[in-house]
């Protein structure tokens, strides 16, 4: 499905575009090593690099970037980016802004900080009929000094102006830089359509299909990927 992505004619070769969330995994999952000694179990067993579901979550959809150096020091957040006169007189020219305390008051997330970031978009995104934009924060990243909050946005309907990222702000001792190309929001089209839940007891079938497969889960390691795993792609243009 296309997924298009729009920004002010000033901004084109000048914003880091959205990316294929694979092409985004941190250098800590890279660096993994697939096996790890586990004194529990007397040996070397398979680290969660080796599983697909866990990667594959991380490699899913789309990751939106941060567009420039944001330095932290002290709690404040400052940046020295000099963009262009813009063609669109109400877009933003500052990566960051803020939502006030009052607006998060009772959610358990917020723990009484002062504020919450929001990550503002440059660009647009537009979906196909009947498909919606799951953002949420980038998956299995709790390296990243920031919890982005999870939202849903009917972007075949709302296209027309940027989808903008709220985070909380998790780490208060931090001090250094968030480099431009950060990943801030891994996003993903979900149809809006809502599913039929249908509840079956297992055949005699379906049972001896369950405790065959569970058998060979066990005994035979690398089962899902090798016979179950679709091939995933992405491309951007």
């Amino acid at each position: 499905m296309p997924i298009t992505f729009r920004c002010d004619p000033a901004l084109i070769d000048i914003l880091p575009r959205p990316v294929p969330a694979k092409q985004a995994l941190p250098d800590w999952l890279r660096a993994m090593p697939p096996k790890a000694f586990s004194e529990l179990h007397g040996r070397d067993i398979r680290t969660v690099k080796q599983c697909p579901p866990f990667v594959d979550v991380m490699a899913h959809g789309f990751m939106v970037l941060l567009p420039c150096d944001v330095r932290v020091e002290g709690g404040r957040f400052s940046w020295d980016w000099d963009l262009p006169p813009l063609a669109v007189e109400a877009h933003p020219r500052a990566p960051l802004s803020f939502h006030v305390a009052a607006q998060l008051a009772g959610a358990p997330f917020h723990a009484g900080q002062a504020s919450a970031l929001k990550f503002n978009s440059f660009w647009t995104i537009e979906l196909e009929p009947g498909w919606s934009l799951f953002a949420t924060h980038p998956v299995n990243r709790d390296d990243l000094p920031f919890r982005l909050l999870t939202g849903l946005v009917d972007a075949d309907r709302f296209s027309d102006a940027g989808i903008n990222f709220p985070a909380m702000w998790t780490a208060p001792d931090f001090s250094g830089v968030l480099p431009r190309g950060t990943p801030i929001a891994q996003c993903f089209a979900v149809p809006r359509a809502a599913p039929t839940l249908v509840f079956e007891a297992f055949t005699p079938e379906r049972t001896a299909r369950y405790d065959a497969l569970v058998g060979e889960v066990l005994a035979t390691p690398g089962i899902y990927r090798k016979r179950f795993r679709a091939k995933r792609g992405g491309s951007g243009q």
